[in-house]
């Protein structure tokens, strides 16, 4: 029998990092407000978020960091005593360029905060939001996908693998761009790719780090190195397009030996290392990021390369700004997929998302031509920035999510 169509407010597609952070970012307005939600989520969840998690692996467990902007996100949503338990603090960042003398350091200690962001495994950032989310009023339909999305007055109406139909007044596309669904509505996204791989996997170091991230420039490509509990640290180890196949066949040994060639004794002594994982790089930007009824967030509305880990924390800006948009339409009385609410987040979103892609993007290219006067250069500025106290400070807030 035909299921009727139910009609919800927001019908949020993907209900991972960037889905969930959303729905949870909502609560204020279902609980308050009676706003109807639904999320919809291909992959099958846990059968019970509050049964206590097992540990997480020690090596195989991806994390993401976690500016200190989006730490004071997460704790304006109550989220963050939960999500600290798990944390580990960024507390300074050195930036260097192989073969090159000169040296930026960014410190907490330098602009009064205790971090400058944190080092969050992914399963537990998933996890808490998934536990707040089971206490909200939300309509689930999980697994399924949506298999059509069509645009109609007041909105655009959803038919799902379940067999529902939605007509949802605002849709918002959180799933990371592979379901299909901005080519099914015809929304062009631009593709630059960097002929570049990252490669992912977590390592024990011989020393502990204190708080200390790295971010190396080489000829292949940024290699950066994030500060996990113990005396662990996450690995993003950015290779040309093809060459990653040559380092994943490697044992651990060799592996850990290649490693360390290219990235110095800073760290220490690279000890052992977890599974790797390899994906491609690419600048993608949705050339509309939203229409009247929708909104595109996260990886499916701008994918970037992760050499400045700005990627979530600009999803989760926009999160928060999207919100912040349908609070003020509710109280002129406006609906959330109006033209109106939505022109609002354009104007709240536009300039922070052009910046940071303009930042991350130039960072690689500045730092992938390789030409003798203009690693000089580079250098020189690196130390320049070092020295320049004020500019010094003027990036760390920027990477913190403190200013746009």
């Amino acid at each position: 029998m035909k299921q009727p169509v139910s009609r919800v407010d927001i019908a949020i597609v993907g209900g991972g990092l960037v889905g969930a952070s959303l729905a949870a970012a909502l609560a204020p307005l279902i609980e308050r407000d009676a706003l109807k939600v639904a999320v919809i989520e291909p992959a099958t969840l846990p059968s019970s978020i509050d049964v206590e998690p097992e540990p997480q692996p020690s090596f195989d467990a991806r994390a993401s960091a976690i500016a200190q902007g989006s730490c004071e996100h997460f704790a304006r949503l109550g989220l963050w005593s939960s999500l600290a338990e798990q944390a580990e603090p960024i507390r300074d960042i050195h930036i260097s360029e192989r073969g090159r003398l000169g040296v930026t350091r960014l410190n907490a200690a330098e602009l009064g905060v205790a971090a400058l962001g944190h080092v969050i495994p992914n399963a537990w950032l998933g996890r808490v939001l998934h536990q707040r989310l089971a206490t909200l009023d939300l309509e689930w339909h999980c697994p399924a996908r949506v298999e059509t999305i069509v645009p109609q007055p007041g909105g655009h109406r959803l038919r799902l693998s379940d067999g529902a139909t939605l007509d949802a007044e605002l849709t918002v596309l959180a799933d990371g761009g592979r379901s299909g669904l901005k080519e099914q509505l015809g929304i062009v996204s631009q593709a630059t790719p960097y002929d570049q791989v990252a490669l992912i996997a977590n390592l024990e170091v011989s020393k502990p780090h204190r708080g200390m991230a790295f971010e190396r420039f080489t000829a292949e490509g940024p290699l950066a190195l994030l500060p996990l509990s113990g005396q662990r640290m996450e690995l993003i180890w950015t290779h040309r397009a093809g060459v990653e196949q040559a380092t994943l066949a490697l044992s651990d040994s060799d592996f850990l030996a290649r490693l360390q060639a290219a990235f110095g004794d800073r760290a220490g002594r690279f000890r052992r290392v977890g599974t790797r994982h390899c994906y491609p790089l690419s600048l993608v930007t949705a050339e509309e990021p939203t229409r009247p009824g929708l909104v595109v967030l996260g990886n499916a509305a701008h994918a970037l390369h992760p050499v400045a880990g700005q990627g979530f924390n600009l999803a989760l800006r926009g999160v928060m700004d999207l919100v912040a948009a349908l609070e003020a339409s509710r109280q002129r009385g406006l609906g959330p997929g109006s033209a109106e609410t939505l022109a609002d987040l354009e104007r709240r979103r536009g300039v922070d998302r052009h910046n940071v892609i303009r930042f991350s993007d130039g960072l690689i290219r500045l730092f992938g031509i390789d030409n003798g006067w203009l690693s000089h250069a580079r250098a020189a500025g690196l130390v320049g920035l070092n020295l320049v106290g004020p500019l010094r400070r003027g990036l760390a807030r920027r990477a913190m999510g403190l200013e746009r």
